[in-house]
């Protein structure tokens, strides 16, 4: 039974319909394990959706901040940002099935037999898997249940900037959103630096790339991250990232998970130009 890890999708369902060819994938023998941002700014957000969903126990998604963006922008908390390509979800006769479903995908997932865990973006250094799973089941209840409205209000900002066991009600909540959906660089103390998105070697000083902290409790696990586009896709010891940038003209790609660990991409036309937010 193949199994598959694909990066960030973005809309892009030509491509992701592409890659699944090139991967021979067959739903009744194999399965795949989505990084997150499943939509926004690629053209068919809609269908991918749809695809995905209709996959059932073949595939599993993580949430990435697009993916929570789209939840916040149904629930009217959100209006929405230039660029964003996901209307065609919200005015779907089936939108509230294809939203609950939706929030109903985990931050993070782990295949115990493979020592794989999945996420959208990046982990703390103080967080080893089994405080990350825990971190991320306390935000999965409050998005299947009645307080999901007050989550996605809640849920933007940049702050607080480093964990503590401490942290407590909304602030506590974000900054595991934001390590799940947006971290890219920390510093050794586990303090983020959310505006910093480009390759490394561009981020502030005394700041590396979350998976290179030194003493990373998380270390020494098979981890698998989309979300960083200008990170590109490959592997760095034991954390493979596989955002090849496909909604920016780069490509699509998916990497064989219980074998080689090999990649197979596809090209992509590009729905943004790089810059574009």
């Amino acid at each position: 039974m193949p199994i598959y890890a694909i990066g960030d999708i973005q809309g892009c369902y030509d491509e992701l319909t592409a890659l699944l060819e090139a991967l021979a994938f067959d739903a009744a023998r194999d399965r795949l394990l989505f990084t997150g941002d499943l939509v926004n700014r690629g053209p068919k957000s809609l269908e991918v959706l749809r695809l995905v969903k209709s996959l059932g126990d073949a595939a599993v998604t993580v949430l990435g901040n697009h993916d929570l963006h789209l939840l916040a922008a149904a629930r009217a908390q959100e209006t929405g940002k230039p660029g964003d390509t996901f209307y065609d979800v919200l005015a779907a006769p089936d939108r509230d099935e294809l939203l609950d479903w939706l929030r109903h995908r985990p931050l993070l997932h782990r295949e115990p037999v493979l020592d794989v865990t999945v996420i959208h973006a990046g982990l703390p250094p103080q967080w080893d898997l089994d405080t990350a799973a825990a971190c991320a089941a306390e935000v999965e209840a409050v998005l299947r249940s009645g307080a999901i409205d007050a989550y996605v209000e809640n849920m933007y900002g940049n702050r607080p900037e480093v964990w503590s066991m401490a942290l407590s009600g909304w602030d506590r909540l974000r900054f595991i959103t934001n390590c799940f959906t947006r971290l890219r660089y920390c510093d050794a103390d586990g303090r983020v630096a959310l505006k910093a998105k480009g390759a490394p070697g561009s981020q502030p000083p005394g700041y590396l790339p979350w998976f290179q902290v030194p003493g990373r409790r998380s270390a020494g696990h098979t981890l698998i991250f989309g979300h960083w586009s200008t990170l590109g896709a490959g592997r760095f010891d034991d954390v493979y990232s596989l955002d090849s940038g496909c909604v920016w003209g780069g490509k699509l790609t998916g990497m064989r998970v219980d074998g080689g660990r090999e990649l197979t991409s596809v090209p992509c036309a590009g729905a943004c130009k790089p810059g574009e937010e």
